[in-house]
């Protein structure tokens, strides 16, 4: 039997990179992965796909609608979807590989077939073939990830109602797309298609569209949408989904209670995602879980075996790589003897529809409720010489400050690369920079962080210079 110190199970962002940092630290690592594929639902069929079909999308919009507007004059260009999938499938192959890459450079250890428990130090690895074998390991490291959710009265055919992995390998675009759930990922596929031609009506039960992010960013976002010609039915509980040849018929009840029907060629059933823990066979090592199906971990995501971890979407909080990829290496580190932190307020979140939405922090109905008193700075996209410059004038960013000290407690942005401008709000928070801290920071112009400082100095009480 094949002895190691730390085991990973699952390849997703949180294994892969717990595996990569326990290697680098010492340990005789291992992964097992049960599909033919390294990098989990985030490289295969969820992060980057989504991103390179956004990509795609985003540069036919901007042929079909802005080119002219930049004096580019072309023909009437057409999408041809099966090119896009092919480049997505490309990038998602040549990740994937990398991913491989990094296992051998690190010499992990790597078996295929999927991972399960055979007593708190045993794990099976059984392939597809039936054929099995046994590992024995010091350490193991739970990242087993998450699958789309559904509702129980809901059958998923995945041909005309479908999930997320199903959106991302369309054979043709949808002529009415029908999107229950106004999250990320229903709001970021929903774009790509709306982008090609689609019309697309979102149904959301809640009475906002992302609805874990600041109230303003929600606002806007759907604003700017509608504008775009994304179609919203908020406040509105589905109660059945019905395929009848190639439509389907969606019933609900509006905030008034009254029944409507929608109907479109496809619906994409984008309700959340839920732990995965299916065939892991936790009970024979006594690992516990919660109510919900999660992996139950303390503050050091360790279980209630001791030598057992868990990371990633399989444990509470938020469903994110980049959380996923933290936690991963705050585990190995942990058993190297060194003491990691993460501060889970300033774990970011992004929708990368355009413009993008990024928040980091507090949002200002969290610090209502907490009894904060605060300020806000604000400013507008369409304020800065580099927006005007490119076009992308939709937006704001959003400082929230504690009215006493000035300490920045949340930062939220909606515009043109939101998702790579929160890096500096995460920074600046995470050594506790005041408002003023930022505002008196030089930054390069013409740039959309340029609105970051703006934001600061309006928060401070100051006038923002360009406002």
């Amino acid at each position: 039997m094949s002895q190691f110190d730390v085991t990973v199970i699952g390849s997703g962002p949180g294994g892969y990179v717990a595996a990569i940092r326990a290697a680098q630290l010492g340990f005789k690592t291992a992964i097992i992965e049960k599909y033919a594929t390294m990098g989990g639902t985030c490289l295969n069929v969820g992060c980057i796909p989504s991103k390179a079909l956004l990509d795609s999308s985003e540069h036919f919009e901007n042929a079909k609608h802005h080119f002219a507007d930049h004096g580019i004059i072309i023909n009437e260009p057409k999408a041809d979807l099966a090119r896009m999938i092919a480049r997505k499938d490309e990038v998602v192959d040549q990740t994937t590989k990398g991913i491989q890459f990094l296992m051998d450079k690190n010499k992990i250890t790597v078996f295929q077939g999927t991972g399960s428990f055979e007593s708190p130090t045993q794990v099976k690895i059984t392939k597809k073939d039936g054929a099995s074998e046994v590992i024995d390991s010091k350490y193991i490291i739970i990242a087993t990830g998450s699958k789309p959710s559904s509702l129980p009265f809901i059958t998923l055919d995945k041909e005309r109602v479908i999930t997320s992995t199903e959106a991302l390998k369309l054979k043709e675009i949808p002529k009415k797309l029908l999107v229950i759930g106004g999250g990320v990922i229903g709001l970021e596929l929903g774009s790509v298609y709306l982008r090609l031609g689609a019309e697309v009506t979102v149904i959301e039960f809640m009475d906002k569209i992302i609805p874990g992010m600041d109230g303003s960013l929600s606002k806007e976002l759907q604003k700017v949408l509608k504008k775009q010609g994304m179609k919203f039915e908020l406040s509105t509980a589905v109660s059945a989904v019905e395929r009848n040849g190639d439509t389907v018929k969606v019933t609900a009840k509006n905030k008034k209670g009254e029944e409507v029907t929608f109907e479109g060629d496809y619906c994409l059933v984008s309700v959340g995602r839920k732990p995965y823990t299916e065939g892991l066979a936790v009970e024979k090592a006594g690992v516990d879980l919660d109510e919900r199906g999660r992996v139950k971990v303390n503050d050091h995501l360790q279980t209630n075996v001791p030598h057992i971890y868990a990371i990633g979407d399989v444990i509470q909080g938020a469903m994110l790589a980049h959380k996923a990829s933290e936690e991963g290496v705050l585990v190995a580190e942990q058993l190297a003897g060194q003491k990691p932190h993460i501060n889970y307020n300033l774990i970011p979140g992004v929708v990368y529809t355009w413009p993008e939405v990024a928040g980091v922090g507090k949002t200002e109905e969290q610090l209502k409720a907490e009894g904060v008193a605060y300020k806000v700075g604000n400013f507008p996209m369409r304020a800065l010489g580099r927006s005007r410059a490119s076009g992308d004038t939709d937006g704001f960013v959003k400082i929230l400050a504690d009215e006493k000290t000035d300490e920045i407690l949340g930062i939220h942005i909606i515009g043109a690369r939101a998702a790579d401008l929160i890096a500096e709000a995460v920074v600046a928070m995470e050594y506790r920079a005041s408002a003023e801290d930022v505002a008196r920071m030089s930054h390069a112009h013409p740039t959309f962080a340029e609105a970051i400082k703006e934001a600061a100095l309006d928060a401070t009480g100051k006038i923002a210079i360009h406002m």
